[in-house]
């Protein structure tokens, strides 16, 4: 070390004066969005004239709820606010925090807002819902007397996680994963920054599988092959590389290739076709592969409504309950409960007559044209409506015999019987279809018969 001075330095000081080293930024710091133009997705909120949108522009912050899966930009779119109103950025974890963060988040309000530069705070809360009761409530008072904006960020259903008084006072803003396209450009972004080098078009989409959704898996994963790729010296990313880099998981569980769709296919016929021990080898061997249990979970819903139905309403119920189940034990613990589904829709009775129903229903009004709803079956709130005979006529099914107001029309005037749903004679669809030949000989009893009748129903 030079010493312009003629200082004598102790040689332990010289040896240990080093340059500043500047310390490493993660890439999802280096990448994070530092307005509002450049947040990628979520423009169903963000984008021109979209609620979120206005409020950023009004000047007027307001408390809210930011309501979405991981990685989708909660915190993001909190610090943005925060600099667009030019406050005061506190930021607490639900998770680590407690009533003490809160009291000197408040202390910190009072603070900017009694200074000189008299400035509005944010206070920011992840995870708000793993707070409980007393310390939610303990946000209430400073909420309403509007000492701070309160964000609050959380991956569950805020009518479930967050006080009702809370909820009252905040606006709910529901984030969406991010989409392939929106992962991709998070890539591009990477590479603009000569974060990373050149990547394969097939290594791209395996990545983008990989994250599903998932902004922060999508730049973690980034990161760690930008240190590999340096420390190999490579200047393309190859496909085959990225599998060898992250390893075992990634090789067994190709979500952006056909192995995917072909194995969720499986699951999906086993269930259909009644085989539990197929079922459940096939959900295994995706969970085994690293497939999310959240999609997993998402897939049992549409087999109970496809596949099943009204054969056994149960399903419905019981593939629900299997994801609320993994919402709240996560793994393993949690895909004890989609196992348990499993087997439950692949022994139910089937039917997709539902199924059948609903896509019929589509093609036809699809193909229709607008017919006007009848007048006896028209709302009549106001005297006018009253006057222009809106509901006239109208026969109250409960007050008839048997509570079925039988030769009733509920069609528009001139359809025909359209028969959407046929019910299968399986399961609860049985007694179904019996009930449904019972009200249809009524109708035809009580309807006039001859060459001037109006179409049965």
């Amino acid at each position: 070390m030079a010493n312009p001075v003629g200082w004598h330095l102790p040689a332990t000081i010289v040896a240990t004066v080093k340059p500043s080293v500047a310390p490493h930024q993660p890439l999802a710091e280096r990448l994070r969005p530092r307005q509002l133009s450049e947040v990628i997705g979520q423009q169903h909120v963000l984008g021109p004239g979209m609620p979120l949108r206005l409020a950023f522009e009004s000047g007027r912050p307001h408390s809210c709820i930011l309501w979405g899966p991981p990685g989708v930009g909660k915190t993001t779119i909190a610090r943005l606010m925060a600099d667009a109103f030019d406050a005061q950025f506190i930021s607490i974890s639900a998770v680590l925090g407690g009533v003490k963060d809160i009291r000197d988040a408040v202390q910190q309000a009072e603070s900017a807002r009694d200074g000189l530069m008299q400035q509005r705070t944010l206070v920011f809360v992840d995870e708000v819902h793993r707070f409980n009761k007393s310390q939610q409530d303990a946000f209430l008072p400073h909420v309403e007397s509007g000492l701070f904006t309160f964000i609050g960020a959380t991956t569950e259903n805020p009518s479930f996680e967050v006080n009702s008084a809370l909820l009252s006072r905040a606006a709910v803003y529901v984030l969406q994963p991010l989409s392939a396209d929106d992962l991709k450009q998070i890539v591009a972004l990477a590479q603009s920054q000569q974060a990373l080098p050149a990547i394969e078009n097939e290594a791209i989409e395996r990545l983008v599988a990989y994250a599903d959704g998932d902004a922060r898996r999508l730049l973690n994963t980034l990161e760690t092959l930008e240190m590999a790729a340096a420390q190999e010296g490579l200047t393309e990313i190859t496909d085959a590389w990225v599998v060898r880099v992250l390893g075992e998981r990634m090789r067994r569980y190709d979500k952006g290739g056909e192995q995917f769709y072909d194995t969720i296919s499986a699951l999906h016929k086993s269930v259909r076709g009644s085989d539990p021990d197929a079922a459940l080898y096939w959900l295994v061997r995706m969970l085994d592969g690293g497939a999310d249990p959240r999609y997993m979970a998402r897939r049992l819903v549409r087999m109970a409504s496809e596949d099943i139905g009204l054969a056994d309403p149960r399903a419905l119920r019981l593939a629900l309950d299997a994801a609320e189940v993994y919402e709240r034990l996560g793994s393993p613990e949690g895909e004890l409960a989609l196992a348990e589904c499993v087997v439950y829709l692949a022994v139910a009775p089937k039917s997709n007559a539902v199924y059948k129903a609903y896509n019929a229903a589509r093609a036809f009004v699809k193909q229709d044209g607008t017919r006007p709803v009848p007048m006896h079956l028209r709302n009549a709130p106001t005297k006018l409506m009253k006057e222009l005979d809106y509901g006239k006529g109208y026969r109250y099914a409960h007050d008839e015999e048997g509570g079925f107001a039988a030769g009733e029309n509920y069609l528009p005037e001139g359809m025909r019987d359209p028969g959407f749903y046929q019910p299968v004679r399986r399961g609860l669809e049985i007694r179904i279809a019996d009930k449904l030949d019972e009200l249809r000989a009524r109708n035809a009893a009580a309807r006039p018969q001859g060459p001037g009748a109006e179409p049965a129903v």
